[in-house]
């Protein structure tokens, strides 16, 4: 009995000490950073200094550092990270490439990062130079990139870091279409998300990590399936489809964080408006038994670290020139949320379509596509500058003319609003075009009555006839699925800025008033 009784209390006496042997640990995240160092406006776009003092403005790198440093004080054990396009978005971009958000990242004490499709935007080359400038693990592991030799003995598919006391393993995920997204060249393959998330995770888990964390920059609705397809994943820090998650917020798509099974999914939004603070605790077999945060709003009432301020002031002199020009007045804002312009007619994909084929109208060319994810903000109203136009279209597409048969562009089409339901940025932006698209109907049949302007009035498209086409070089080339469109004829890829086009629009038409008038429609 006396035995037994010893033997309940050393029983006691080992559960109290495993509940106190809980590992807590705080996950600071970014996403779609997209080289906003400077503050941004309620739009996404430029915000001024004047309007950043009066308390109108959000991000920046300086805010960033403020709430970082703050986040980190706040706990005994955190780690940092980011899922993904830090490159593209801004003068700052087009100017530094990758060496700005490296300094950044650097500066801030990033832990590790996945690879987003934008990073490939100026092929390996240039994501090679920023991975071998920072102090941090650059992760890819569903993609097969031994081919490439820029990149086959820099990127890693995992990696293993310690943090107070207990080894964390970070997987990194990066669009399965990035192929079709951006540039990555012939040489790196991409391949299931799934598949490649749960080799990754037995491979850790052989070596006796059992908190796994994936840097995912694949989307709300692909990290939710990653987290109901795979065993062993601990929180998903998402990325890509600028998914804002709050508990708070009746603007947020989900809750922070969306819980898979015992899975913890968490995303940021974008452009560095917030920072993810997510607080995990693991019990000793890895499992999460609490999962709690908020993303916090990088607003006036963060301030902005000196030094950081200085450091990106001093960057941008050499932009001030290009991004100061003012090139048109807007009477009011234009609309270029991607929430719109991913799933309807918008404002801005009507302006830009616009400009593209009245620049080549001459030429006899009657249509213009753009795809809704070329465009990447809005503009308010008011003076309008190139800085502001660069925002919008930062890409430095140029136009590209061509000639397919009306069955192509109705091909087209139906591409476009394929992946309508993950807001994907192939939704096409048109002009000398009408169409109907009804979601409720599978893939592949969902265009209808499309119409093509004759004179002053509208005809049914005639599905073997040839048309003229304006589209940039992106989408021309068969970027975000318009494969349909390699092999056209009469091709020319090399047309003038699709910024520069956009700008020379908005001053002929100054002051420039937005509008919707029902070239999509939505059953």
């Amino acid at each position: 009995m006396i035995i037994r009784l010893l033997a309940s209390a050393a029983a006691l006496a080992l559960t109290t000490g495993t509940a106190f042997a809980d590992y807590t640990l705080t996950v600071l995240h970014t996403n779609d950073f997209h080289a906003r160092f400077e503050p941004i406006s309620k739009y996404d776009s430029g915000c001024s200094e004047e309007d950043n003092q009066e308390g109108k403005c959000f991000g920046g790198s300086a805010r960033l550092m403020t709430a970082i440093e703050a986040a980190k004080a706040r706990t005994n054990n955190y780690i940092l990270v980011d899922g993904g396009d830090q490159f593209q978005g801004t003068l700052f971009y087009t100017y530094y490439k990758g060496k700005l958000a490296a300094e950044m990242m650097n500066k801030m004490g990033y832990d590790a990062m996945t690879v987003g499709n934008h990073e490939f935007d100026d092929g390996p080359e240039v994501l090679r130079g920023f991975v071998d400038t920072v102090n941090f693990p650059v992760l890819m592991s569903n993609a097969d990139y031994s081919g490439e030799p820029l990149l086959s003995d820099a990127i890693q598919k995992s990696v293993i870091i310690e943090r107070g006391g207990e080894r964390l393993g970070l997987i990194g995920l990066t669009p399965v279409d990035t192929d079709e997204l951006s540039s990555p060249g012939p040489n790196v393959i991409f391949t299931d998300p799934v598949d490649a998330v749960q080799a990754e995770v037995d491979k850790l888990t052989a070596e006796g990590v059992n908190k796994i964390i994936v840097l995912s920059h694949s989307g709300y609705l692909v990290d939710q399936r990653v987290a109901a397809e795979t065993t062993g994943v601990d929180v998903i820090v998402g990325g890509h489809d600028n998914t804002y998650l709050s508990n708070v917020s009746d603007r947020a798509k989900g809750p922070y964080p969306t819980m898979v099974g015992d899975t913890a999914i968490v995303q940021a939004y974008a452009y560095g408006k917030f920072l993810g603070e997510l607080n995990v605790t693991f019990n000793d077999d890895g499992v999460i038994t609490e999962a709690v945060g908020e993303p916090i709003i990088m607003d006036a009432a963060v301030t902005e670290d000196e030094a950081t301020k200085a450091r990106i002031t001093e960057a941008a002199q050499p932009l001030e020139e290009i991004r100061n020009e003012v090139v048109a007045e807007a009477a009011d804002a234009i609309d270029g949320e991607r929430s719109s312009c991913r799933q309807v007619e918008c404002e801005m994909g009507n302006l830009i379509a616009d400009a593209m084929l009245d620049r080549v109208r001459d030429q006899g060319i009657t249509i213009a596509i753009q795809n809704g994810g070329g465009i990447r903000a809005s503009i308010d109203a008011g003076p309008v500058t190139m800085g502001e136009v660069l925002t919008v279209l930062p890409f430095q597409n140029t136009l590209s003319t061509f000639y397919v048969t009306g069955q192509t562009i109705v091909d087209a089409l139906e591409n476009g609003v394929s992946q309508y339901e993950e807001v994907k940025g192939r939704f096409p932006q048109v002009a000398g075009l009408k169409f109907t698209f009804d979601v409720s109907q599978p893939v592949g049949s969902r265009i209808s009555d499309v119409m093509v302007a004759d004179g002053m009035g509208w005809k049914p498209i005639d599905l073997a006839a040839e048309y003229g086409v304006v589209s940039n070089n992106f989408v021309r080339n068969g970027g975000d699925g318009y494969k349909m469109f390699v092999n056209a004829n009469h091709v020319y890829d090399f047309g003038p800025d699709l910024a520069d086009v956009t700008a020379e629009y908005l001053g002929e038409r100054s002051p420039y008033t937005p509008f919707l008038d029902g070239r999509i429609t939505a059953k």
